[in-house]
């Protein structure tokens, strides 16, 4: 099964959900750097992505870029259509937090700074039947979104929606991809003065990661198999 990632150039590593996609049979081109099996969408260069045709999955996974920045409109307008047009065509469709925030706005929802930021490991609240996307689960956003009327809000936290679902189009606002070597990326290329601003020391960060992912990745594994079987109908 062929599959896209749209993601920046630097930015790329679809973690504990790429490796469950690839084990249910999404593949495409091999990344070497991190061995993921995906198509990779290049954001800055939008005009350099691949046709849909014969896709079955599509990832869009976060970024440092905010939807509403002017300087980047083009290729979140270039985004925007991609995802309406994997839409269209009935394609599963995953995105992870700006993927998320992308995804509400591409709808016709709003983007917008959050006047709660989320940053860690944080509780997200989802009732049944879909409590599997519920949990501790690493957030690391200084925006959020507001869905349009026809996506379905299927898990919040007090910063704001945490899942959002239109058909086969689904998107967290937390990040289930990650692993370890994930977060101490992020950790160093942040910085300890951008994560002290806001009151988290980068060391308890890192090791209070130590101790989640053994957890929160096999449950995002049975996030990835609950979004495959929902889709299927």
């Amino acid at each position: 099964m062929r599959s896209l990632l749209v993601a920046n150039a630097d930015d790329a590593d679809p973690g504990c959900i790429g490796q469950r996609f690839a084990e249910h049979g999404f593949v495409g081109e091999r990344f070497k750097d991190h061995g993921t099996v995906f198509e990779h969408c290049n954001r800055e260069h939008p005009d350099q992505w691949p046709s849909l045709d014969g896709a079955d999955l599509v990832v869009l996974l976060g970024s440092w870029w905010s939807a509403y920045w002017p300087d980047i409109e083009k290729n979140v307008r270039a985004e925007c259509e991609l995802i309406l047009e994997t839409h269209r065509r009935g394609i599963p469709m995953f995105g992870i937090c700006y993927g998320a925030q992308i995804m509400a706005k591409a709808f016709g929802g709003t983007v917008q700074r959050a006047t709660q930021h989320e940053v860690g490991w944080h509780q997200v609240d989802a009732p049944s039947p879909n409590q599997v996307i519920g949990g501790t689960w690493l957030q690391w956003h200084y925006d959020t979104f507001t869905p349009p009327p026809e996506m379905e809000i299927l898990a919040t936290s007090p910063a704001g929606p945490q899942a959002i679902r239109n058909g086969r189009s689904f998107a967290t606002q937390f990040h289930p991809e990650v692993t370890q070597a994930i977060v101490n990326r992020w950790v160093s290329e942040s910085g300890e003065s951008e994560l002290s601003k806001i009151g988290i020391s980068a060391h308890d960060l890192v090791a209070q990661t130590i101790l989640e992912v053994p957890k929160s990745a096999p449950a995002a594994a049975a996030l990835v198999d609950w979004f495959i079987e929902t889709s299927a109908s």
